[in-house]
């Protein structure tokens, strides 16, 4: 029986209190950090056990979710996902994704993207998924085209970090685009 959950190269699965040391690591690079969201002070490790044994208890939203992005045969953590910004009125979602510098550039955001996908539109009846990436961080942008993702909007100048003013760069896949592609 095959797992809703296991692509090619990765499987999703729950935060566990024992991935807070991946985690932890993956705070220290800055770069890294800010193409995700924003830069904060370096945290304790006593704080990343904290969160970490926290996420792993969290209740569980079958709509808004974190889940680790680990490797298919090893199950390390590499990354992680979370959906937000759901609207069910509307069937759309955003999400976010950040895989640790180490973890870069082997398929792993791709293969996890595609499954999350593959949930929310099949599982959930979302009909629309959206992200929004940073217009300097040119991976992302590269791997939202490559996924078939279409460019919808720029919030010109809408976030600041490393010294300098960046835009966000909208992307909109619909569940017709995804099943073409991926189906």
């Amino acid at each position: 029986m095959r797992s809703a959950w296991v692509g090619e190269r990765v499987r999703l699965r729950a935060v566990e209190p024992e991935d807070w040391e991946a985690f932890h690591a993956f705070e220290e690079d800055s770069d890294a950090v800010r193409n995700g969201w924003r830069l904060h002070p370096p945290s304790s490790a006593a704080y990343a056990k904290k969160w970490a044994a926290e996420e792993a208890e969290r209740e569980k939203d079958l709509d808004e979710f974190r889940l680790v992005i680990a490797t298919r045969d090893g199950n390390a953590p590499v990354g992680s996902l979370n959906t937000h910004g759901t609207a069910r009125e509307h069937g759309t979602f955003a999400y976010g994704i950040s895989v640790g510098t180490p973890h870069q550039r082997k398929g792993y955001a791709g293969d996890a993207i595609v499954i999350l996908l593959r949930y929310m539109f099949f599982e959930r009846r979302f009909q629309k998924a959206e992200a929004w990436v940073y217009a300097s961080n040119e991976a992302s942008l590269a791997l939202h085209q490559r996924l078939g993702f279409v460019e919808e909007g720029r919030r010109r100048r809408s976030h600041y970090h490393a010294g300098h003013y960046d835009d966000e760069v909208l992307f909109g896949m619909t569940i017709e685009e995804f099943t073409e592609r991926y189906a």
